[in-house]
This record gives structure tokens, sequence and C-alpha cells, in this order.
């Protein structure tokens, strides 16, 4: 795995994502920028999708969680230079941290995947 061009692609993808966030609907630039957000998301999953659904299963399953597994792209952030917030990524059940707000986010530079608890924990669960 070329972890290079995943964190461009990566990287690419969140900010097509910020960009999509800072117009509103009636924007004239809105339907084109969602559709180059979903056919980025398409490329990416088709070329990175199975590798990181590798990853995104080990991580559920050291987490004891069990939450389905779900694409790459729906554990993006928002903003590919930020460390995750609270409720960015997606969220799981986990009975290493039971009762609590647990989510997973995969960020980029360099292409990880942090797990987020609340506002005291913030762990890398995954690197590439």
């Amino acid at each position: 795995m070329n972890t290079e061009e995943l964190n461009r692609a990566l990287v690419a993808l969140i900010e097509k994502k910020a960009e999509l966030h800072t117009l509103k609907y009636d924007d004239t630039r809105y339907d084109d920028v969602e559709e180059a957000l979903h056919d980025l998301e398409d490329d990416f999953n088709d070329e990175y999708g199975d590798y990181l659904e590798t990853a995104l299963d080990k991580v559920h399953t050291d987490l004891k969680s069990d939450t389905d597994v779900l694409l790459p792209t729906a554990y993006l952030p928002s903003n590919p230079s930020a460390t995750p917030t609270p409720k960015e990524g997606v969220w799981v059940d986990s009975e290493k941290y039971p009762g609590k707000e647990a989510r997973i986010t995969l960020i980029p530079n360099p292409v990880r995947i942090m797990l987020t608890v609340g506002k005291q924990v913030q762990q890398e669960l995954w690197k590439a």
C-alpha cells in the first residue's frame, strides 16, 4: 500500500467535504461540489476500501464493539488539519468504555484511525 497516495487521496476527500459544508443549498456550485465529493468517495472506497475496512474491523474487534464496520468514508472528519472533535467520526459501542460516547475517526497526515471518548481520551488505534 502506498501510504503517501492514500494520504493525498484522504486529504483531497476531506477538503472537498469541507468545501461542501461551506456552501448553502441554494449556491449554484452546491450540486457540482456534492457530485464531485460523491465521485471522490466512490473512487476512494474502490481504491482503499478493502485495506481500510480490514483495519477498521480490527479496531472494532480490539474495542470489543459490536457496532457494524461502515465504509471508510463514513469515518472522515470535517477538517483535514485538525484533531478530531468528540462529535466527529462514527459512534461505536465499546465494552472498554461503557456508558461513554466513543467515536472512531479516519484522519490524514499520517493516515491513522483515532478514538475519541469525550474530551479526555484521544488515542491512536491504527496507523497506515
